[in-house]
């Protein structure tokens, strides 16, 4: 029984793992198992200890809290590199080009227009100076 604990050490009464300590009253009872968290009108979450003494509800709450948040984060931003990433490879597997390689296809595209523009245009000026001077 946890009550026999009471007004001793908080050390004491949590060698039973099913007891909870109340810093505040000093007192040990029975964890309430129903519950996730002691209520407070049985013990205020910054005076009850479980497990170990150094550690209360309170700050076991908003560590679990940073931790597991911290954890949602992390696996939210993995997820979003993972899918762009696959969509990425994708779209290679398929020979489908990324923007990059669209834009750089166009650019090469322009390029080889103007030059083909620029030796017909300079193809016409060598025929009209071959046909004005009669070597043609």
């Amino acid at each position: 029984d946890c009550r026999q604990y009471t007004n001793r050490s908080c050390e004491e009464c949590l060698k039973n793992v099913t007891c909870l300590w109340c810093a505040s009253s000093k007192r040990c009872m029975e964890y309430p198992v129903r519950r996730i968290l002691p209520p407070a009108d049985l013990c205020e979450l910054r005076s009850a200890r479980w497990g170990v003494c150094w550690v209360n509800f309170e700050a076991l709450i908003i560590a679990m809290s940073v931790v597991g948040g911290t954890l949602l984060i992390t696996l939210g931003v993995c997820c979003c590199c993972c899918c762009c990433c696959k969509k990425k490879s994708k779209r290679q597997v398929l020979g489908r080009p990324d923007k990059d390689d669209e834009r750089a296809a166009r650019e090469r595209e322009k390029r080889r227009v103007r030059q083909e523009e620029r030796r017909a245009e300079m193809k016409s000026r060598h025929d009209e100076i071959r046909r004005k001077y009669g070597t043609v």
